[in-house]
């Protein structure tokens, strides 16, 4: 593993794992009224896209390791570069359904101390 990589995965790790504890027991309306909410998973998403678009440079083998980092990065760059089309229902829907594997596959590929 390469220096830069626990940092990276740590990343993608603490905000994963921050965007399922603040949405534990939230539904997509609430969601798409809160505000604060939104800004704060939008803000972490693009974390993890950031950190999953530099892994691959920093250590192809453990990226490889991650599925969909194509996809994690196109989301990233659709906060980013498309904030005014971005759909609250797109977003609770990779909240639901691909976070979770996201942060298990990272969670595999942290070292132990970590």
């Amino acid at each position: 593993m390469q220096p830069k990589t626990p940092k990276l995965l740590a990343d993608i790790h603490d905000a994963a794992s921050f965007i399922l504890e603040v949405t534990r027991g939230k539904f997509l309306a609430y969601y798409g009224r809160d505000h604060s909410m939104r800004q704060t998973v939008e803000r972490n998403f693009e974390i993890i896209g950031e950190a999953v678009n530099r892994l691959p440079r920093v250590d192809p083998p453990v990226a490889a390791w991650i599925s969909s980092t194509s996809r994690i990065v196109a989301f990233r760059n659709l906060l980013i570069h498309g904030y005014d089309m971005i759909d609250d229902a797109e977003v609770w829907k990779v909240i639901a359904d691909s976070l979770p594997m996201l942060l298990a596959e990272v969670q595999a590929l942290l070292p132990p101390h970590l």
